[in-house]
């Protein structure tokens, strides 16, 4: 599920073998119930993220449009 930004903000952000550090990427779709869910289950079958790691399906206030949001912490370049 989706975990809000302020969730592990004391977190520490270097990993313990002194890699870089990681910074948080926020992914939103946008789009139909359906579309939305089969774009989730291509990421996944990608192995860019687990469908758990999604929030759940957001309305819009749109017609038929629902958002999803994934924050992914990636490594500082």
């Amino acid at each position: 599920m989706f975990i809000p930004s302020t969730a592990g903000a004391f977190a520490s952000t270097a990993s313990a073998d002194g890699s870089s550090p990681t910074e948080p990427v926020r992914h939103m779709l946008f789009g139909s119930p359906s579309a939305v869910q089969v774009t989730i289950q291509q990421l996944h079958h990608l192995n860019y993220a687990e469908p758990n790691d999604w929030s759940q399906l957001l309305p819009t206030g749109r017609p038929n449009e629902v958002m999803a949001i994934l924050t992914k912490r990636v490594r500082a370049a």
